[in-house]
This record gives C-alpha cells, structure tokens and sequence, in this order.
C-alpha cells in the first residue's frame, strides 16, 4: 500500500515538473507558445518532448508527439502517463485532436495530466479525452467490404 500511495502522489508531481522542464527547450519563433511533455513508459522511463514549429506551419511537430516518437524510436510501446504544460496560466493545456489520435493508437487508458505553470493538474485518460475513437484494434475487426485479396 505504501508504494501504491507513493507512486500515486509523485508520479503526477514528478511528470509535471519534468513537462515544465521540456517546454523550456520549445521552439516556437512563430507562435511564442511554449509547451512541454513527459510521457512515462510502465518501465518507469521518462520521454520528453517540447513543440518544434516550421515556417511551414503544419510541419510543426506538437509536444506530445515529441515526445511519443522519441519513446518509440527507442522501442517503447506501452505507457502509464503523460503530462503535457505550457504557459497559460489560466487554463490547463489540453492536447489537439492530432495528438489526441496519435496517443490514442497507444491504447485508450493510460492517464493524461494537463498542467499549470503553478502546479496544479487534472487528469485525465484518452478515452475521456477522445471518447468513441478509432484505435488500431479496429483495423482487425471483421468488415462487410473486403479487397480482391480479401484483405
């Protein structure tokens, strides 16, 4: 129980504190918005990524994103969480439906906390944030059309 506790209490404080590391090595010439995120993989490793912009703007690489495909490029399949933070002080920072969809093909419940510069957090899964989504699972499901192949 005490491990259990422990984990439940560090774990969002930790990632949110290593989210608003990230997003100090931002590149955002474009927009000035600055955003980090730290994605922990169930061994316990932590990825961070920051927002990369392009003069092409939809070139431009989100946080998260970042993040995902630096843990993937390392072989990493399997997460527990992800903080993702920037500057607003008002809000908590929510992920685009982009990176809502690229999370989502890492399964749909593993846990999202969106952060405040002060701290301050919500949680939240990929299935709360992308409810009735699309998942690679569903590719393997039986369908009414099938290619001359029969795939």
């Amino acid at each position: 129980i005490y491990i259990y506790i422990c984990a439940c209490v560090i774990m969002p404080c930790l990632c949110s504190c290593m989210s608003q590391g990230a997003k100090e090595f931002a590149y955002c010439p474009y927009s000035k918005f600055r955003v980090g995120a730290a994605l922990l993989a169930h061994d316990g490793t932590v990825f961070t990524g920051c927002n990369v912009e392009n003069a092409s703007y939809n070139l431009g690489l989100c946080a998260e994103r970042t993040a995902i495909a630096k843990a993937v490029s390392g072989g990493y399949r399997s997460f527990k969480a992800i903080a993702i933070a920037s500057d607003l002080e008002d809000q908590f920072i929510s992920p685009c439906g982009g990176c809502r969809q690229f999370m989502r093909e890492f399964g749909d419940h593993w846990s999202v906390f969106l952060s405040k510069p002060d701290g301050s957090y919500k949680e939240m899964t990929i299935e709360d944030l992308l409810p009735v989504s699309f998942g690679p699972e569903d590719l393997k499901k039986k369908r009414l059309f099938t290619t001359e192949n029969g795939s």
